[in-house]
Parts: structure tokens; sequence; C-alpha cells
């Protein structure tokens, strides 16, 4: 059951909510002090567990006819571990956040609550979002955004127009991110009675979205920053080609979109590497 519970919080994916959280609270002025530590241990593995636990008991009948389920890119736990795993889900995340809570203000506060209930206005009943098309994007990109929002308001700064383009850009990535993912599940999801905007939109509307919005991000970048830190609107480049060979995809064809997201797992951790050596040259050069 605690294998179960780890598969079904994405490993794989913790440092994409971890890392924002940690780097925005640094380059906000936040020290290296216990809220950096607590913030970063709970967006590494309580956020992801609550955000993935919670879509995998809910998502559970569409997940059965997913060959993706199963390994890296999902857990598939049998019906009866269900309660289990929302009951970890809870327990894992409620301490975390009630500290969280205590240590921060109003503002912080408010992000923070924004983005848990993101996280389970996704996959809950009756709220459902991922079945909103468009909607679905957009609160999935909330998941990897509002860490980094967190960060930056905990650590006490204020959010100038700079660090709104930035975020606009992170966005927009974010959003792209979860259509490349959607494209690759029309099949199952049209057979499981789920929407998304794969779905509503077709494969080859959804991946001319995708390679825009990974286009617009770069440029977003490019104008936000300044100095050094412009060249990471270079990193767009990455995911813009990774989407280039998809863009003749149908919805019959669709699944072999996973090549792509597969490439894109990895694709975040190359960016990730570079952004940080970006960041910490940018600093030395500055200071």
């Amino acid at each position: 059951m605690i294998r179960g519970i780890v598969l079904s919080s994405r490993p794989i994916s913790w440092v994409n909510t971890a890392y924002p959280f940690a780097a925005a609270y640094l380059l906000a002025g936040g020290g290296i002090d216990w809220r950096l530590v607590l913030g970063t241990v709970f967006f590494l593995f309580p956020y992801n567990l609550l955000m993935y636990g919670v879509n995998d008991v809910f998502d559970y009948e569409s997940d059965l006819r997913n060959p993706r389920k199963g390994g890296i890119e999902g857990a598939l736990l049998s019906r009866q571990s269900h309660k289990a795993l929302l009951i970890a889900c809870v327990l894992c995340a409620a301490p975390f956040l009630a500290v969280l809570a205590a240590a921060g203000d109003g503002a912080a506060n408010l992000v923070l609550a924004v983005s848990i209930l993101a996280v389970l206005a996704y996959s809950a009943p009756r709220l459902r979002f991922k079945e909103r098309p468009g909607l679905d994007s957009l609160t999935s990109a909330v998941h990897f955004v509002s860490p980094a929002v967190y960060g930056w308001v905990l650590a006490g700064a204020s959010v100038q127009a700079e660090q709104w383009l930035v975020f606009g850009a992170f966005l927009l990535w974010g959003m792209a991110s979860h259509a490349l993912g959607a494209i690759q599940d029309i099949v199952p999801d049209r057979q499981g009675g789920l929407s998304s905007i794969a779905t509503a939109l077709s494969a080859r509307t959804t991946i001319y979205l995708v390679l825009a919005a990974y286009l617009l991000a770069g440029v977003l970048v490019a104008v936000g920053l300044s100095g050094i830190g412009r060249w990471a609107a270079v990193l767009a480049l990455a995911y813009v080609l990774n989407v280039l060979p998809h863009l003749g995809i149908s919805d019959a064809s669709s699944g072999t979109v996973n090549r792509g997201w597969k490439r894109f797992l990895w694709i975040n951790y190359l960016c990730g590497f570079l952004l940080t050596m970006l960041l910490i040259f940018s600093a030395l050069f500055t200071y």
C-alpha cells in the first residue's frame, strides 16, 4: 500500500511543483529558513499526493482503459485501496497546511487556498474541472504556477509587472503541457465518457494550440525579463521542437503523442537544470 501511495504521487513530477516554490521563495528575497524547507517538502510529496491521489480515485474507470496507467505516468490501485489512499492524502497534507497557514499572511494564505482548491476541483465529483474543456488546462496550469506565486508572496515580495509576465508565461507553459497530455488520452477518455480540451477540439486543433502557447510563453519571458535572465526564453524552443513531429496528428492516431509526452518529462529535467544554472550565473553577475 505504501508503494502504491508513493506511485500515486507521481515521483517523476515532484520537482515540477517543489522547484517553482523554492526558486520563487529565494528569488523574492526569502532566506534558507524553515519556511523554505517546509514549503519545499510540502510541494515535493504531500501536494502531489493530494493532487494525483484524488485524481487516481475518481478517474479509476477511465484509467482502466488507459494503457499509460500502472507505471511512472500514473498508479492504478485497486478499488479496495481507494479509501486508504484518500486518508493518506489528507493525513500527509493537513499538518503542512496548518503550519504554512500560521506562517503566512493573508495574501500568502489566499494563494495557498486557491492552490489547494484548484487541486481538489480538478478531480473531485461535481466540480470535475478536468472535464470542462479549457478550464481543465487552466486549472492544471494553476497546479504548477501557484506554488511559485505562493513562494514569492510568502517571502514578502510584491508582484510587479515583471513577475506577472513570468507567471503568465509559466501559466501558458502549464496549459500547453496539460493539453499535450490530453491529446494522448483522447481515445480512452472518450471510451470512459470523459471530456477534455482535446476531446472537444480534436487532436489536430489542440496540438496547434499547444505549439502557439509554448511560443507565446517564450515571448513573455523575453519581454518580462532583462539582462541574462532573458535567455530563459530560449528554453521554450525545446518544448516547441518536441511538438513539431506531431503536428499531423489525428484523433485516431492521438495515442502516438505519448512519445512526445515521455520526451516532455525528460525535457523538464534538462530545462530545469539549465534554468538553475542561468539563475546562478545571473545572481553572480548581478551581485
